[in-house]
């Protein structure tokens, strides 16, 4: 059972990439025109759906909670630990708004994805090129300054179940040089919806939304210095909270 879900999943997986390509052309025509706001909703929105469905195929246990601390206007930055590739799933399903988030450069070169990722205002990150990264950032402090919102794993990589990394140095830089609260995220389970066996199991699953941090009210060497020893340190609780 476990083989069909799982096979069934990534069907309905590729025939969505695949079915998204023409509007997707259209939607970055349209974009050139001036018009890229309400169309990122509208992709959002797709998204989300698309997100809820997965979760309703694989059946998951989900909890889901502190959504009541997500700004509806103005910039927010999503700060998440990374267990697993079904965090950007389970934020499409429940951040409520729309946001990009900051991928590998390798993605870009994924047919259907790349464009999934562009048009919901994803940034690609070439880490070995550091004045390519340096503008990439810049772009997305100005995604943020307009409104917008991005989310960011700051840990560098997936834990894969292992528990929270440290922050990689300098990895709240978006939410530092834009000044945009910041939206703590915690989340247990989501390794072990596939990655755990490479097949899809109906698994407990949780998300939490921390009460935002308002950076701009910090002056800027505490920003630089203490800031990202605090959000790891909120999640870091509310994930021994959650078990």
């Amino acid at each position: 059972m476990a083989l069909i879900k799982t096979a069934f999943l990534f069907l309905i997986t590729g025939l969505t990439m695949i079915l998204f390509v023409p509007p997707a052309i259209l939607s970055l025509l349209l974009g050139f025109l001036g018009i890229r706001r309400p169309l990122s909703f509208v992709v959002y929105w797709i998204a989300q759906a698309w997100a809820r469905i997965v979760i309703k195929i694989i059946r998951c246990s989900m909890t889901v909670s502190g959504r009541e601390n997500i700004p509806l206007n103005g910039g927010v930055c999503f700060v998440s630990n990374h267990v697993g590739i079904f965090d950007i799933i389970l934020t499409l399903a429940y951040a409520g708004r729309p946001f990009g988030f900051i991928a590998k450069k390798e993605l870009a070169y994924i047919p259907g994805l790349n464009l999934w990722i562009f048009l919901l205002g994803g940034l690609f990150l070439d880490r070995k090129k550091p004045r390519k990264a340096l503008r990439t950032i810049a772009s997305g402090v100005q995604k943020l300054r307009a409104g917008g919102g991005m989310l960011i794993f700051p840990e560098g990589t997936r834990s894969r179940g292992g528990g929270l990394a440290p922050f990689h140095p300098g990895s709240l830089k978006l939410a530092v040089q834009s000044q945009t609260p910041i939206v703590p995220v915690a989340i247990t389970g989501s390794y072990d919806v596939f990655e755990k066996n490479y097949r899809v199991a109906a698994v407990p699953v949780s998300i939490t939304f921390l009460p935002a941090l308002n950076s701009a009210e910090l002056p800027l060497a505490e920003r630089k210095q203490t800031l990202a020893d605090t959000v790891h340190a909120r999640i870091a609780a509310a994930l021994a909270a959650g078990k």
